[in-house]
């Protein structure tokens, strides 16, 4: 396994200490969960979504919740009690899961559906104004000249 060494990047930054803790999280993937599989995708400049594959779950099943800068997906089959035939071989899995996903700051959820067994979840990224680039003017000699400057997140 390859051993990535993260300190000097601390040295030379400030304020990114979260963004270097998710790195290392990110070393050790080999205990992440990989039930169900997923797929993100940009829609847009700032819009994203994210596909579940939550095949046999209804959308009574499934559960969404957004706390902070973290989504969660659960999905909980509830037992059936109406059943027509006995089951010879269940390659579909319904176990219950939870998927989690670390959401950057300025990310918003703006809706999901359940379509053909996919969840899709849209986001879409919603820059304040304070963030935004703005031209700073530079006095020299009497004259002014402006220059874009972009303020660091």
């Amino acid at each position: 396994m390859r051993q990535f060494d993260l300190a000097p990047l601390y040295r030379n930054t400030v304020g990114f200490d979260r963004l270097f803790s998710m790195l290392d999280q990110l070393v050790s993937v080999d205990a992440a969960p990989s039930y169900p599989p997923y797929n993100i995708e940009r829609t847009g400049e700032n819009a994203y979504r994210i596909s579940v594959a939550v095949a046999g779950f209804t959308d009574q099943d499934l559960a969404i919740e957004v706390k902070e800068n973290a989504m969660s997906i659960r999905g909980e089959k509830k037992p059936s009690e109406e059943r027509k035939s006995d089951v010879l071989y269940q390659g579909i899995a319904a176990r219950t899961f939870e998927r989690r996903f670390q959401l950057a700051d300025g990310v918003q959820v703006t809706g999901a559906a359940l379509e053909n067994g996919l969840l899709h979840v849209d986001l879409v990224r919603q820059i304040p104004e304070a963030k935004k680039p703005k031209l700073i003017p530079i006095n020299t000699n009497g004259t002014s000249r402006t220059i874009e400057a972009q303020r660091a997140a």
